[in-house]
């Protein structure tokens, strides 16, 4: 039946190229003499990366990286993208109640390489201290993406990245700090519609007016790595992905619409959707903490041949499942957030001002992206094409049964 199915492809999505693979090749696994695993030694038989390109990053394959949240959607693809690369002394960050199951198949796959998975709460500094001991590059994954209140979203992503900053001081050993943010941090209120949004636009300067969490969260994150970096000279990159998707995550983003009051309500309309399928996105998080050269700089993840909020919603009910939705127009979508603003003022926060036009600019409004810099700057190419990725996740979300 799954033979079947990839034959077949996702209706209206343009099926793989007779002989075209839009992934990287892996080759046969298998245990050399000395242990190594042949994913590792294909790269140049010596288990390293190719000399060319090694000369063109900041570390050694052996020397140590330390991943947090190291289990989660992107973290783990993270992980394996940087053994599939010949780097083989990670440090895995999880915390207590994180599933281990796919870090550890990893660890089986590559068994030439020492994964240390260190269990800990990133608002302990003697976690922190022992987590990046002897680390030359950080790569900071872990936030409070779940977190519905502001003071949660603050403690679990500010307050962590800020022991993750304090501990490496200790040691005088880290090369690079790679902070992952969103594009939820874009303001986007002043840019004209169908605008050009890079990494030279501004960000939210009073976040908490989103009235989101995860936006203030991911704001004050930035501000202090910069601020290290500009007090302690702590080297750092900030990576901000768009809409990152594929199998394992469920769900349709918000930039597309919105579930909340029992009937979907397509907000996108004709807008692109930046969306970055998780191979993509961890390949270019690997460039930012291994390429020379870019220390300080922000870079944008999207993919090429980004699809509208439309035709991604009606390929989602076709390969998926069907649903009803509703098309708001711009102007009433709009005119729905300056009222639900209006009415959370006046009743003093007794409504949430969940909906409100800051959020209305920075998600609904009709935008171009660009990942020229990402291309230009770290040498980053899509792994996986937008159709070969929408396969994927339409198929992963069938199985699972999943729908808007």
């Amino acid at each position: 039946m799954r033979r079947d199915r990839r034959r077949r492809g996702c209706r209206g999505v343009p099926p793989r190229p007779q002989g075209q693979e839009h992934h990287r090749h892996r080759p046969h696994r298998r245990r050399g003499e000395h242990g190594v695993s042949a994913t590792a030694t294909a790269l140049n038989g010596h288990g390293v990366l190719p000399h060319r390109e090694h000369d063109d990053f900041i570390i050694e394959p052996d020397d140590r990286v330390l991943v947090t949240g190291a289990t989660g959607f992107i973290g783990s693809r993270l992980v394996s993208t940087l053994l599939e690369r010949g780097f083989r002394n990670l440090c895995c960050f999880a915390r207590p109640s994180s599933e281990l199951t796919r870090l550890e198949a990893l660890a089986s796959a590559h068994r030439g390489a020492r994964i240390d998975v260190v269990r800990g709460n990133l608002l302990s500094q003697g976690d922190c201290a022992a987590a990046t001991k002897d680390a030359a590059v950080i790569f900071n994954l872990a936030a409070g993406a779940g977190e519905k209140s502001f003071p949660d979203a603050f403690m679990n992503s500010v307050v962590t990245t800020r022991n993750l900053l304090e501990a490496s001081l200790r040691y005088r050993c880290l090369r690079r700090f790679v902070h992952i943010s969103s594009f939820a941090v874009y303001t986007n209120t002043s840019k004209p519609r169908r605008g050009l949004l890079d990494e030279g636009c501004p960000v939210e300067h009073r976040p908490e007016l989103r009235g989101e969490a995860y936006c203030f969260a991911k704001v004050k994150q930035e501000q202090t790595v910069t601020e290290y970096g500009q007090k302690f000279g702590i080297p750092h990159v900030i990576v901000r992905p768009g809409s990152v998707y594929g199998p394992g995550k469920a769900g349709i983003t918000g930039r597309v619409g919105i579930g909340t009051f029992g009937i979907f309500l397509h907000m996108g309309g004709g807008n692109a959707i930046p969306l970055t399928y998780v191979d993509n996105c961890a390949e270019a998080i690997a460039l930012a903490g291994l390429r020379r050269g870019v220390e300080g700089e922000v870079f944008n993840v999207v993919d090429d041949d980004l699809p509208s909020s439309r035709r991604f919603l009606r390929l989602y009910k076709a390969n998926v499942g069907r649903f009803t939705s509703l098309y708001v127009p711009h102007l009433v979508s709009h005119a729905l957030c300056w009222m639900w603003e209006r009415y959370a003022t006046w009743s003093e926060g007794q409504l949430p001002p969940t909906f409100n036009r800051r959020r209305w600019h920075a998600e609904w409004k009709r935008t171009r992206y660009s990942n020229e810099k990402l291309k230009a700057r770290l040498g980053w190419r899509p792994r996986v094409s937008t159709a070969e990725g929408l396969r994927r996740y339409f198929e992963s979300c069938r199985e699972r049964g999943q729908n808007a």
